[in-house]
């Protein structure tokens, strides 16, 4: 192999004067000089209208002159010149111009037998490039098998992160779901509020979405990024023992420390809580601009029932007070249960009314068809109305009964019928809470509102100037 100088030496004579580069289809002129065939041409080019002899120029270096027409092609030195640079491809040492045969431990890098012996390398373990290649490349593969746990550990994140994203999307349509239901309830009265919800539950929406979002554009790149490594190891990992080994120490290093890193956890928990009944307290005057003062028709009551107060107040006083004050059946009034109807019937529009129930232990209020039986002891179809039993505990019946958990027992119950929605809503008047809504009816019949008083209870119907 020839020593470094020699190989200086040579790339200098394989230099171009004009262009400073290797040749490129060397060619020589007259004087012995050589150049670039392109370089030769462009400078006589570049002459032509200098000179007075045609077609003769001078020398870039020795000013001797030359023929343009006399180029003779060097193949020699363009032979030469491939050589060195096959040589370029090659690891040399920049020292001592040999090949890298060896690889110091010590130090981390290929060194040639000249640097094995210098004081620099002395007492260093070193190791044939190949034989030290081995073990260096499991080493690299376990790098690359832990990069690839980490790609598998970033697409797991990834995916639970689009999990996440689709259950966030999930409980923000659940949760727009249930506050659309508690606005219906209110009707046209919480619009507004409704929409100013709705507002900032899709701000939150999207905010957490695009925290989530950017969570799974950082995982894309974290993943490309190793895909990239992975790639460029594997191709490292392909090449020839000595561009494998060329900083292998600084590739393990810095790949072997790459570890899943922790993003921030957005948490699911919903900020934007709706309460309806605290809108409902603000729109209880909106309310009671559909009240309407219902009084009581004693023809529709039953005969232990007492009307008072001008037919807005009825008492159950128990089986043995109403035997004897007891009133003579009338032709439309309840048989078995202790009801009675208000006089008013409802055949459209929005409806409001309030009923004071803090004297009844046990009662029932709503609205129901002009024309239901009369003679059952179980309200069954037609019936919109809640009761309160015994035990505390609410009822809600129509065609079917449903229990329901009342938080505070009322004092004052307000029913709003919207005919055209075919909606009937209770609400606690005097906390503002909503009670219950059964589920849209489609009226075609007249309703009128219904009152059930048990023994040793009474009800008073609110007017709407009190």
């Amino acid at each position: 192999m020839a020593s470094a100088a020699v190989t200086k030496k040579l790339r200098e004579e394989a230099t171009c004067p004009i262009c400073l580069e290797l040749m490129t289809e060397p060619v020589t002129i007259n004087c012995g000089h050589n150049y670039c065939h392109m370089c030769i041409v462009c400078f006589t080019e570049s002459q032509s209208s200098e000179t007075s002899s045609v077609g003769t120029f001078r020398c870039p270096q020795c000013r001797k002159p030359f023929k343009s027409n006399n180029l003779r092609p060097n193949k020699q030195l363009g032979n030469i010149i491939e050589t060195i640079k096959e040589t370029d491809h090659q690891s040399l040492c920049e020292k001592h111009g040999e090949q890298l045969h060896l690889f110091c431990e010590d130090d981390g890098q290929l060194i040639c037998w000249c640097c094995e012996r210098t004081p620099e390398h002395k007492g260093h373990v070193t190791a044939l490039v190949e034989d030290a290649c081995q073990g260096y490349r499991v080493q690299l593969q376990k790098v690359v098998s832990k990069l690839k746990e980490t790609k598998f550990n970033y697409m797991q994140l990834k995916l639970y992160t689009t999990q996440k994203i689709s259950s966030w999307e999930e409980k923000i349509k659940c949760e727009e779901e249930r506050i659309h239901s508690e606005f219906r309830n209110l009707h046209t009265f919480l619009h507004e509020e409704e929409e100013f919800y709705m507002c900032q539950l899709k701000e939150e929406k999207e905010q957490k979405l695009n925290r989530l979002q950017e969570n799974v554009a950082h995982l894309d790149n974290k993943l490309q990024e190793l895909r990239n490594c992975i790639l460029e190891l594997d191709k490292k990992c392909q090449g020839s023992a000595q561009d494998f080994m060329q900083g292998i120490k600084d590739t393990l290093s810095r790949n072997s420390a790459v570890n899943v890193e922790t993003l921030e956890d957005v948490s699911l928990e919903l900020h934007t809580v709706c309460n309806v009944s605290e809108r409902y307290i603000r729109s209880r005057k909106m309310l009671m601009h559909y009240q309407v003062n219902v009084t009581l028709d004693p023809d529709t009551a039953h005969r232990e029932l007492s009307l008072l107060d001008n037919q807005r107040r009825v008492l159950n006083a128990g089986e043995h007070f109403s035997t004897i004050f007891l009133r003579p059946q009338t032709a439309g009034g309840f048989r078995v249960l202790p009801c009675v109807l208000g006089r008013e019937r409802f055949t459209s529009g929005r409806h409001y009314f309030e009923v004071e129930v803090r004297q009844g232990t046990e009662w029932g209020v709503g609205v129901c068809l002009e024309d239901v039986p009369r003679d059952t002891s179980m309200p069954g179809s037609g019936f919109w109305i809640i009761k309160l039993r015994n035990n505390k505990t609410g009822l809600a019946l129509t065609s079917h009964a449903t229990p329901f958990t009342l938080t505070n027992q009322p004092e004052v119950v307000g029913i709003m019928l919207d005919y055209e929605a075919g909606l009937v809503s209770f609400y606690n008047a005097t906390t503002g809470s909503h009670i219950y809504t059964f589920p849209k009816a489609s009226f075609s019949q007249a309703l009128r509102p219904y009152f059930q008083v048990r023994a040793f209870s009474s009800l008073f119907l609110i007017s709407s100037n009190e």
